[in-house]
């Protein structure tokens, strides 16, 4: 298929697929006699795995590894290990991204629980002082 058939089935924009290929995670497409470029009905596949990879949080690196030369064999314990690495690194990250989240909801709550009277320069003292950060004049 055509570079535009294969960018209509993927959603995805020549310029896209081209680099995948420059890239190595798409197989080189051979050239029908025109020079156009013809791929594989297997490419649409291959192309749907690397979005998705991507959107899962995998870099083109891992992908790349991950990818095998041919779409039929893949390494079952490779690629299982490489899955439960994924989630760790995912479970990892919705940890500290918590942790970050609780922290500013604190800031927040910090700063617009500021007294009436008190003018904002004060109570960015106040907040900065409650934090523990000392500033020296």
């Amino acid at each position: 298929m055509k570079i535009g058939e294969l960018a209509k089935r993927t959603g995805m924009a020549a310029s896209a697929i081209r680099f995948y290929e420059s890239r190595g995670l798409l197989k080189v497409a051979s050239r029908q006699a025109n020079g156009y470029r013809d791929y594989p009905p297997e490419a649409v596949a291959v192309l749907t795995i690397i979005s998705d990879a991507q959107q899962a949080g995998f870099s083109l690196d891992e992908i790349k590894q991950l990818l095998p030369a041919d779409v039929s064999s893949w390494q079952h314990d490779a690629l299982i290990a490489t899955l439960q690495r994924k989630v760790a690194d995912i479970e990892t990250l919705q940890v500290r991204l918590t942790q970050n989240k609780a922290h500013i909801q604190s800031l927040i709550q910090l700063i617009e629980s500021k007294p009436e009277d008190m003018d904002c320069k004060l109570n960015a003292a106040r907040v900065i002082a409650s934090m523990g950060i000392t500033i020296d004049k």
